[in-house]
């Protein structure tokens, strides 16, 4: 149990500004010879009589965790083994022949979900562009959930959460929102009337590009016991050594997002006058980029294999910087251009990271810059 209050904020959250939070939430009450941090429990097995009896119903070292990214988010939070996993119980609770609202351009891994469920009749799946929010509010109206992401991953596209998330809970639907991309740090879709909060926890929040993990908040109290019944049953729980190395990394989340930050808005200014770019979208917030490369899929590729210090690689959120060309998987929407190269900017310095950049790019066109 953590030794900080858990109310006395906006949605319940500690009433401490939300660096401290990270940092503080999720640690042994203040006791002489306690631990300053929660340890790893490596246990699969209780003694009987208490509330956790068997390692896939409960864990101390998780419990941490859903502390402390749940006083950040301004709910309960549950780990789950990776994002889908969250993303499938999630949707696994949508009844038979239901209708759910979904970007167009999101998680490959969510849309892939919903595309299987509607292939064999489970459910009904209306794909929308999210920044036209008189079509998506049109959409909501015989929903049973409305999924959004914001900004979209990778078109970077921004959603009017609380607007839709009216419209929807007015038509009787469910509201989710992927806040990976976002983090809580810059974004918290609950105070926006979101109903549920997901995470690919393996991406911002631990940060180092060494965990699979995902989560869920909600403030509401039945759906927290829907989906952790759900998640008990389905076996959809984190390993104990993730869920403390994802701890780990929320600690410094706030350094980490600050720095990584700083860098891709220093790269959005730079990219933008760079003549191998033909467009640069990004929201304003946020340490991912996209680019559109001005020759197509042929620049785009000789990019992501053109550079010393970026990596060529599909996750992101890491403290390192890495990058793809999203249409390389045929998954992938084919609204995406094919030359749109996805950039997770990470901490390094940026004049080192731009050097590499600008000399691939160089490469790209046949002369500098």
């Amino acid at each position: 149990m953590s030794s900080q209050p858990s109310t006395g904020g906006p949605g319940g959250r500690p009433p401490y500004r939300p660096a401290t939070v990270a940092v503080t939430s999720g640690r042994p009450p203040h006791l002489a010879d306690n631990p300053l941090n929660e340890p790893l429990t490596m246990a699969s097995t209780y003694v009987a009589g208490g509330d956790t009896e068997y390692g896939r119903y409960g864990n101390p070292t998780w419990s941490a965790f859903e502390s402390a990214l749940g006083d950040l988010e301004g709910g309960r939070c549950l780990a789950f083994a990776t994002g889908l996993a969250a993303v499938a119980t999630i949707l696994d609770l949508v009844g038979n022949g239901a209708t759910v609202v979904a970007p167009r351009h999101a998680y490959n891994g969510s849309v892939m979900q919903l595309a299987d469920l509607e292939a064999r009749g489970r459910v009904k799946a209306i794909l929308v562009d999210v920044t036209d929010t008189d079509a998506v509010v049109k959409a909501c109206e015989d929903a049973a959930l409305v999924w959004l992401e914001s900004p979209t991953n990778p078109a970077l596209e921004i959603a009017d959460i609380a607007g839709i998330a009216a419209a929807a809970h007015e038509a009787g639907a469910h509201v989710v929102v992927d806040n990976t991309f976002a983090t809580p740090l810059l974004q918290q879709p609950l105070d926006s009337g979101a109903d549920l909060v997901v995470h690919s926890a393996t991406k911002f929040i631990a940060g180092h590009s060494d965990v699979l993990l995902g989560a869920v908040v909600t403030r509401d109290e039945q759906l927290f016991d829907v989906l952790k019944k759900r998640r008990d049953m389905l076996g959809a729980t984190p390993g104990t050594f993730e869920a403390w190395l994802a701890l780990r990394g929320l600690r410094t989340l706030h350094v980490r997002l600050e720095r990584a930050q700083s860098n891709a808005q220093e790269l959005v200014r730079r990219l933008g006058r760079h003549p191998a770019v033909a467009e640069v979208r990004y929201p304003g917030f946020g340490a991912v980029i996209s680019v559109v490369m001005a020759e197509g899929a042929l620049a785009a590729d000789l990019l992501t294999h053109g550079t010393a210090l970026w990596v060529h690689a599909t996750s992101l959120g890491g403290v390192e910087s890495s990058f793809e060309r999203r249409r390389r998987w045929k998954t992938e929407p084919a609204t995406i251009p094919e030359g749109l190269v996805r950039l997770s900017v990470g901490i390094e310095d940026v004049d080192d990271l731009w050097s590499d950049l600008a000399a691939a790019l160089d490469e790209v066109t046949g002369r500098p810059g």
